[in-house]
């Protein structure tokens, strides 16, 4: 019995089999990514639906509805009478605004000459710095209070502030935008007699908008739902931010879900406003350096 070889596909017929490959893939991608969303956005809704029910609608069901019965702002208006939440607002804008400042001006001043200087050491101080990206928060927050103790800056906003002014990721993330810059712009500037300042304020910064924008994200949200350091280092009251504000709801009112949502979805707000009106930079950030890495 003689077996017929195995018909070989044409030109045409292979051209075909590889623009479909590229289609399943990217539906394959689409599908994946669609259900990472949904996955992502499920608790936000809840937490929208549960501040939004009424204290006779039940909260816990299966399956659970996202939709209420009776859509009323009664929450909100309970946990804004209830809690000085415009001192919360204006004290957690402070400490974001500080927040956001000075990782912006120091880490891009680190990052600066490490990736436009030549000096000798620069690879092992980039290491180091990297480095410390490895060790977890919770390791170094007990050396960092005694040192605050030691200087007096308990009990303010200094304390809170100071620990975050500079932060590894930060220098690594624009380090990666200045050194997507061509080296014949800087060049350029040399020959027309400008000095490192000058360069690094005048030609460098508006061209790692992007990453800055990027890390002025990063920082903001960092730094608006801080909660942890805040906790132990603030003890007035008045100068609690929001996250800390909002905790006093788990004592005020125990196990009332609904107006605990009502307060989450008020301390979201301004990082939804904030990603919002910045959500371009942060992609171009993003996509630079994905690729520049």
């Amino acid at each position: 019995m003689r077996l017929e070889p195995a018909a070989v596909p044409s030109g045409p017929d292979r051209r075909i089999r590889r623009k479909r490959r590229p289609g399943v893939r990217r539906l394959i991608s689409y599908v994946c990514l669609t259900l990472i969303a949904v996955v992502m956005i499920l608790p936000f809704l809840w937490t929208l639906s549960t501040s939004l029910k009424g204290q006779n609608e039940t909260i816990y069901s299966m399956p659970p509805r996202f939709i209420p019965e009776l859509f009323t702002l009664e929450n909100y208006a309970t946990v804004w009478n209830s809690l000085p939440l415009p001192l919360y607002v204006w004290n957690s804008t402070v400490l974001a605004f500080f927040g956001v400042l000075l990782p912006a001006v120091f880490c891009s001043m680190a990052a600066f000459p490490l990736a436009r200087m030549t000096f000798r050491g620069k690879g092992a101080v980039f290491l180091i710095i990297i480095a410390t990206m490895m060790i977890p928060g919770e390791v170094t927050m007990i050396p960092v209070y005694l040192i605050l103790n030691k200087l007096h800056l308990l009990g303010s906003y200094t304390g809170v502030i100071l620990p975050a002014a500079v932060s590894a990721f930060g220098i690594f993330l624009m380090r990666q935008g200045f050194l997507g810059i061509p080296k014949e712009i800087e060049e350029s500037a040399v020959i027309d007699g400008a000095g490192v300042i000058r360069i690094f304020l005048l030609i460098m910064m508006p061209m790692v908008r992007p990453m800055l924008a990027t890390l002025a994200i990063l920082s903001f949200i960092a730094s608006w739902n801080n909660f942890l350091w805040p906790y132990l280092v603030i003890e007035d009251d008045r100068l609690y931010p929001l996250t800390l504000g909002l905790y006093k709801l788990k004592g005020t009112f125990v196990t009332n879900t609904r107006l605990i949502a009502a307060g989450s979805v008020i301390a979201l707000l301004p990082i939804l406003a904030v990603f919002i009106s910045f959500q371009s930079y942060f992609i171009k950030g993003v996509q630079s350096g994905a690729v520049k890495g």
